[in-house]
């Protein structure tokens, strides 16, 4: 069950020639690749592209209209070697993730595609998370574009322009024999606005036909001696088509005046906050105009000498807009200017910041210094000024707003399993953990502060085995069901199994890759007509050697739970001991249900919803329930009683229900203040009955008791 359906919008992608679309850009993305006769689509979720495989997943049966081959691939390095279809059939092919965590997953694969060079277009579709909205460490994807010489294009952020770079993209590619990366940022991806479409194109040449007469050409395959020659065809071929390619087609655009004192050379990802800088300068109007010249860099690598050296004629400095680290345009453009021996001077990341995300602030400011350093008589007044204007001081709120770090959702069902390893950990000490990418690794958070690192997806197992020397405490991983089915099978289970490492693994099944979107695994309870779901991870662990495996099918039970992790902490069986903890994403769950449970009780069916809650007069405000527990749901409350200073637990109405608080109460015996109470709905004649005459009995008893309460204010 994918996090949102895109069954509506994906009929957007039947419109044909002069209708106009409207929409998100991943929905425009899926349209222009239709438009453009792909011939098979692929990939591997990840944020910020993961919409795209659930547009493409509900729009199957478009795809299968027009004989297009779709595939929710196993990992990015499956995705990546999918393009291998095009390596001898001119079939053009695209395939989607994360980067650049993905491209390093996918790494070998598009290294040998690049190698070889493709016959129809390929084209990785990359969602590059890279800035403050980003869940991975920092990289850009521009140097995976420069090791194994893919050309790498940054459309500018509007539909308009991220459509026309899909249909060039594969005509590049076609042109240099190369495959190309089409870089989405996650403004570009979630950015809404029209386009003229045109008729979808079925591919000239399918993946059937290519079935029906199968090629080869040895000059293909990566192996020496052709390997060296496929180097040397990567220079002297490929390397200059596509240059040329890009040049005549344009693909690179200018705006502003022809001739100018200063230009800005900016990426095409990063031109919407350059003309908003300039905006504010009072150098660009709304539609875009601009009085300074800018050279929009649609394409990032490679860059096209001529076009370049054309730009910078008659400029005395030029100021380059390039987002992130290490400035790989900025000292390529140095090397060609000194090349040609230009005496331009070139500003980049002496005015902006060498890492971290171009806000509007830091574009403003940057664009302002440079502008002050080269044409100062372009600013305004107020900015023309020695002593630059003294902007307001950002006030400090760190004392007034408590930080709010990303953490489980409201009854997860992964927070009861770190409940209990704290709860073992008071019992046994602290051990190693190592957790790996996911919604667990919020584990290693407050309140639980469970698992130290974090190596890649599917591996946290794997960064284990440095400990697995047989010390005097075991160490314990943590993996996910979705990067188990990725990586860690083989990788980290395997691993261990290999190994005999004497060590605690604890995979959390929640039914689906859930971190990613709720998309559907090998494991996943879910019917889905399209694809095999089903299989136990139980099965495959076993089958590949694990022996020691222990299977827990609901997570809110903290108690067994505990006892579980006790006992594979202390047990004498000496190998990789596997817990299975099971239960399912309560996200998912309640997208399913809420739905349901909203109809039914608008038809007046009778329904019985759990709400928890903490008895006030019994809890006793230590808190050690929030420290075990740590949901979003679960806050304090002040009391109206002058004896009690401290604030107590309580429970707010974001509740789902799932029980963990008072579990959790109850395996660590803490004080018994957690209750539950079902809120009936549409209760029936006696229920409506007995309810009416408790409530009187209720009220008389408490009328009894405020007639015989003293009351001092009367003397």
């Amino acid at each position: 069950m994918a996090e949102r359906s895109f069954a509506k919008e994906v009929l957007k992608l039947r419109l044909g020639a002069g209708d106009t679309f409207d929409g998100e850009g991943i929905l425009a993305i899926t349209k222009a690749l239709l438009e453009n006769g792909v011939g098979y689509v692929g990939g591997y979720q990840g944020a910020p592209i993961s919409h795209l495989m659930d547009v493409l997943a509900d729009g199957r049966d478009i795809l299968n209209e027009l004989g297009v081959r779709f595939e929710a691939n196993a990992s990015e390095a499956a995705a990546a070697a999918m393009l291998a279809a095009s390596v001898h059939y001119p079939i053009r092919g695209a395939v989607t993730f994360k980067g650049p965590v993905g491209l390093n997953v996918a790494s070998d694969a598009l290294a040998n595609l690049s190698s070889a060079g493709v016959t129809g277009g390929a084209m990785v579709i990359l969602g590059e998370d890279y800035g403050e909205g980003s869940s991975i460490m920092q990289e850009r994807s521009h140097s995976f574009a420069m090791k194994s010489q893919l050309w790498l294009l940054d459309p500018r952020p509007n539909l308009p322009s991220i459509v026309k770079m899909v249909g060039q993209g594969f005509e590049l590619s076609e042109a240099s024999h190369t495959p190309v990366i089409l870089m989405v940022r996650i403004r570009s991806c979630h950015v809404t606005g029209s386009f003229t479409a045109r008729d979808n194109c079925p591919p000239p040449f399918s993946v059937k036909d290519a079935l029906a007469s199968p090629r080869s050409d040895y000059k293909r395959v990566v192996l020496p001696p052709e390997s060296y020659l496929q180097e040397q065809d990567k220079i002297e071929n490929r390397w200059p088509a596509a240059q040329d390619f890009i040049r005549r087609h344009a693909m690179n655009e200018h705006f502003g005046p022809s001739d100018g004192k200063i230009g800005i050379v900016v990426q095409g990802g990063m031109y919407n906050g350059v003309i908003r800088a300039l905006q504010r300068l009072g150098l660009a109007d709304i539609s875009g105009a601009t009085e300074v010249p800018l050279y929009v860099l649609n394409v990032t690598y490679p860059l096209v000498r001529d076009e370049l050296l054309d730009f910078a004629d008659g400029k005395s400095a030029l100021l380059v807009v390039e987002e992130g680290q290490p400035e790989f345009i900025e000292s390529d453009i140095a090397a060609q200017l000194f090349r040609a021996g230009r005496q331009v001077a070139l500003h980049g990341k002496d005015v902006l910041p060498m890492a971290g995300e171009l806000s509007g602030k830091l574009m403003l400011d940057g664009i302002g210094a440079f502008l002050k350093k080269a044409a100062p008589e372009l600013l305004p007044a107020q900015r023309r000024a020695p002593n630059d204007r003294v902007d307001p001081a950002i006030p400090d709120l760190t004392g007034a707003v408590p930080e709010r770090p990303p953490g489980f959702c409201t009854g997860c069902p992964e927070r009861p399993i770190f409940a209990a390893m704290k709860l073992v950990t008071q019992d046994l000490g602290r051990h190693q953990i190592a957790g790996d990418i996911g919604c667990h690794l919020f584990g290693s958070l407050p309140p639980f502060e469970m698992g130290g690192s974090t190596m890649g997806y599917g591996l946290g197992p794997a960064s284990n085995a440095a400990f697995d020397g047989g010390g005097e405490k075991r160490a314990i991983s943590i993996i996910g069901d979705g990067g188990f089915w990725h990586n860690g099978l083989s990788s980290s289970i395997g691993n261990a199994v290999y190994n005999k490492s004497d060590s605690v693994i604890v995979v959390v099944d929640n039914y689906y890759s859930a971190a990613t979107g709720g998309q559907d695994v090998l494991s996943s309870r879910a019917d889905n007509p399209a694809k095999s779901t089903g299989h136990p991870i139980a099965a495959a662990i076993r089958g590949v050697g694990v022996t020691w495996i222990r299977q827990i099918d609901h997570t809110y039970d903290v108690p067994k739970m505990k006892a579980v992790l006790h006992e594979a902490l202390t047990c004498a069986y000496d190998g990789p001991k596997v817990i299975i903890a099971s239960s399912e994403c309560m996200l998912n769950r309640q997208r399913r249900e809420k739905p349901l449970r909203n109809a039914a009780i608008r038809e007046g069916r009778r329904l019985e919803a759990p709400r928890f809650g903490v008895d006030a007069d019994i809890c006793t405000g230590d808190h050690a329930c929030i420290r075990l527990s740590g949901c979003p749901s679960l806050t304090l409350k002040a009391l109206d009683d002058p004896l009690r200073d401290d604030p107590v637990a309580h429970i707010d109405q974001s509740c789902v229900g799932c029980g963990n608080c008072g579990e959790v109460a109850d395996a660590a015996a803490l004080c018994p203040s957690f209750y539950r109470a079902d809120i009936v709905h549409n209760p029936g004649r006696l229920e409506a009955w007995f309810n009416r005459l408790s409530a009187r009995a209720i009220a008389a008893l408490q009328r009894r008791r405020e007639a015989r309460r003293l009351d001092f204010a009367k003397g």
